[in-house]
């Protein structure tokens, strides 16, 4: 723990040296003790928090999000149940019948006691008492005193909360019968960054949060076992994970100590029939296991730990070692979801479909909680990238060879969404896509395909460079998609700004056809408005291979010759660069012609592959 410590000093120490001149972040540290009612699943909660402030402009007020509000009848997430029409099947129940079903929202029918609330009873700043308002699920403050740039202020508060009934990530009594499924549970700051205040409100997606220390202690009855973010402080004196623990009770209850240092959120898991197993990665993290013991889970859940402790070392070696030292796999909430140095995950499940989910949320702990990403408005650079990272530890976890196209399912899941016509453009705020099936989409599918079509551009050892650069210039910081574009430019020396704008703020698609192939010339053409360098395959009669590169005009430069298997050692002929304002481009061959394929490697694009091969 001290090494940890000296270690997130360092890293602190080191926020002013970020890669872009001038970058700042906001800081915040929790201190919170909550008392827990079992029978009525209510708690009153304090908190002390100290909020630095490391911009350059004064604040005058602050904002809280109290997320538990939006499980209330009238809410802004029970509205958007009820009129987006594809709803997530989760959150609605059917009033209607099979053939003519009939989707209303759950939270439209909670009762009192099965609502969602956080009640501030006391905020004070630095013992000076505050006037606030609730909205939503926002909480905004008026300052007793500006927080001036550089400086540090305390906030006190006083707060009572429900627990809602479970229908989105936080609630009681989940389907699988777990007791607490705790998340979004604290008033918690919003982030304040260069963008200014994020203050969206709660309607079903996911978040973004300033880095800070978290300090919890909670108290509930003795029968429990809790699975939270962090370092457990006493394990002595709760049960679950020590042999010859002592209980230590003050009125039946046990109070839980946690710690966890440099993270964004705060996520923790109860339950009277958890057990706890754990396991530590060659890397020296120490990973545990907390589920409810059964005919659905046991076997797996054993047989998932050696499987996950060799994910967070294949992926600590690919994109960076993971920080911290513990990580905690809780049964819980409806599906899965990542929070800092946790996730709770349902458990009922075949060991694919277990060790699949948790490789998904364990990976969040690059792409989302290492690197604070705005999951609000970048999904796809949070979705896509942990999808990307899960997809490489699946091929690892079953010894099969990674391809430089290691998902063609994503690009057939990407190729889909631009054909049903509901496709909206990837930097569209989360909330406000149309569908959750162009959100799914976008974020899980095309944002893998952005990463694994950015090798074809740069190179596939570029590529893994650049996650790596990525992850030494900005962990425990909050990039942007910019950042990773810039990254991905100085190790490759290749302009992107044209992909980066085309792929993620337009609709835009790629498509490459092989249009004739005659006396010694091959012509290819642009059928979209989507310019791509070009890999282009040629067999000749005489069995040898030749590969053209064809570099585009705006990438500036080239990516260097790759030794990968799909490119069947061909020699490489590098061709005068494509004009994006040409649509023909033709290469001249000096050999009789076999066979020719546009991009070998599969990891263009291209949403209409079938014209890229010509075989003679």
């Amino acid at each position: 723990m001290r090494i940890l410590t000296v270690f997130m000093s360092l890293c602190l120490m080191q926020l002013a040296i970020a890669q872009r001149k001038g970058y700042w972040q906001q800081r915040v540290d929790y201190q919170m003790t909550i008392d827990v009612n079992e029978k009525t699943y209510q708690y009153d909660g304090t908190m002390k928090l100290k909020y630095t402030n490391n911009s350059d402009q004064e604040l005058n007020k602050v904002y809280f999000h109290l997320y538990f509000n939006a499980f209330q009848p009238g809410s802004m997430m029970d509205h958007r149940l009820a009129n987006i029409p594809d709803p997530d099947r989760r959150m609605v129940v059917n009033n209607g019948t099979k053939d003519n079903p009939k989707l209303e929202s759950r939270i439209a029918s909670l009762s009192p006691e099965n609502i969602g609330y956080q009640k501030i009873t006391s905020l004070t700043q630095d013992g000076k008492k505050l006037n606030y308002k609730v909205d939503g699920t926002i909480l905004e403050v008026s300052l007793a005193k500006p927080i001036k740039p550089g400086t540090t202020t305390t906030f006190d508060i006083v707060w009572k909360a429900q627990v809602p009934e479970q229908i989105r990530r936080s609630g009681k009594l989940s389907k699988e019968g777990i007791e607490f499924s705790m998340t979004q549970w604290y008033p918690k700051m919003a982030h304040f960054d260069e963008f200014g205040w994020h203050l969206d409100e709660y309607v079903g997606r996911e978040f973004v949060a300033p880095f800070g220390n978290f300090d919890v202690k909670i108290k509930i009855d003795k029968s429990y076992i809790v699975g939270a973010s962090g370092v457990l402080q006493n394990p002595k004196e709760v049960k679950g994970y020590l042999p010859n623990y002592q209980l230590k009770l003050a009125n039946d209850k046990a109070t839980w100590h946690f710690k966890a240092e440099n993270i964004h959120d705060f996520a923790w898991g109860a339950d009277p029939d958890y057990v706890v197993e754990s396991g530590k990665t060659k890397g020296g993290v120490t990973v545990y296991f907390l589920y409810q013991p059964g005919k659905k889970t046991t076997e797996n859940w054993k047989k998932s730990i050696p499987i996950t402790l060799d994910f967070f070392d294949f992926a600590s070696e690919r994109f960076g070692e993971y920080p911290w030292p513990t990580y905690s796999i809780i049964q819980g909430g409806d599906g899965g979801m990542e929070y800092g140095t946790s996730t709770l995950i349902t458990g009922e499940r075949s060991l694919e479909s277990l060790v699949g989910v948790i490789f998904h949320e364990a990976a969040h702990s690059w792409y989302q909680h290492l690197f604070g990403i705005n999951e609000t408005h970048d999904e796809w650079f949070d979705e896509g990238f942990t999808s990307y990272i899960e997809q490489l530890g699946h091929l690892n976890a079953t010894n099969q060879e990674i391809l430089a196209n290691p998902n063609p399912e994503a690009y057939e899941g990407y190729f889909g969404l631009v054909k049903s016509g509901k496709e909206e453009p990837a930097s569209l705020l989360a909330d406000y896509y149309n569908t959750n099936y162009a959100y799914s989409l976008q974020a899980y599918y095309k944002g893998q395909v952005l990463a694994i079509q950015l090798g074809y551009i740069i190179g596939d050892e570029n590529l893994k460079k650049t996650f790596k650069k990525f992850y030494n210039d900005w962990k425990f910081k909050h990039p942007t998609p910019n950042d990773f574009k810039r990254t991905a430019e100085e190790v490759s020396g290749i302009n992107l700004k044209w992909y980066f704008n085309l792929f993620i703020n337009t609709t835009r698609y790629v498509d490459y056809a092989i249009e004739k192939v005659a006396d010694g010339e091959i012509t290819l053409v642009n059928k979209s408005d989507f310019a791509m360098p070009i890999d282009l395959l040629v067999e000749y009669k005489d069995g040898s291979k030749e590969l053209f590169y064809i570099p585009l005009r705006e990438m500036r430069g080239e990516k260097p010759e790759e030794n990968l298997k799909e490119l069947q050692g061909a020699k490489r002929t590098v061709l005068e660069d494509w004009f994006w304002t040409k649509p023909r481009y033709t290469v001249k061959t000096t050999k009789e012609v076999k066979a020719v394929q546009i991009d070998p490697t599969k990891r263009l694009a291209d949403v209409n592959p079938q014209d890229n091969t010509y075989i003679n």
